[in-house]
């Protein structure tokens, strides 16, 4: 009779550990689409491949894209880990940041190890409209507002 117990626990704790880890990458969801910068020609790009998001900042001059930065948003060991490429840097390689708060429609990737960014923050300020902080040290940095594009 424990031992049907036990069982029982352990699958409910193994479904709920499921659940909560997809439930937790659907909270990025938010994410996907198409946002270009307030005032400028920059965009990020965001869909959903398998159980990762995946997007793209590029910019757009003389009507020509070029991507500056690939990033994938994932679980790993029951963390949701956002992580950029950035081209010229870091010999090419993702540097990881996990979500380590969310509070108040504040999402706070962060890497207290990596020289600059420390903290990739997007704050959901309405359905088409996200703030996005890029900080370093004493939470310094720079921001930007980005608006929902409609295809």
């Amino acid at each position: 009779m424990n031992m049907i117990k036990l069982s029982i626990v352990l699958l409910m704790l193994t479904s709920h550990s499921v659940y909560s880890q997809h439930k937790d990458l659907q909270q990025v969801e938010f994410l996907l689409g198409t946002w270009k910068m307030e005032g400028k020609e920059s965009y990020e790009s965001w869909e959903k491949k398998n159980d990762i998001l995946t997007g793209v900042s590029y910019k757009i001059e003389n009507r020509q894209k070029t991507v500056s930065e690939k990033i994938e948003v994932k679980m790993v060991g029951g963390q949701i880990i956002y992580a950029p490429t950035v081209f010229d840097q870091n010999d090419g390689k993702a540097i990881p940041f996990k979500l380590e708060s969310l509070e108040q429609n504040l999402f706070s990737f962060e890497n207290p190890e990596h020289d600059f960014p420390k903290k990739i923050q997007y704050q959901i300020l309405s359905d088409n409209e996200l703030y996005v902080s890029v900080l370093g040290e004493k939470d310094e940095g720079f921001s930007y507002k980005l608006i929902r594009q409609v295809n």
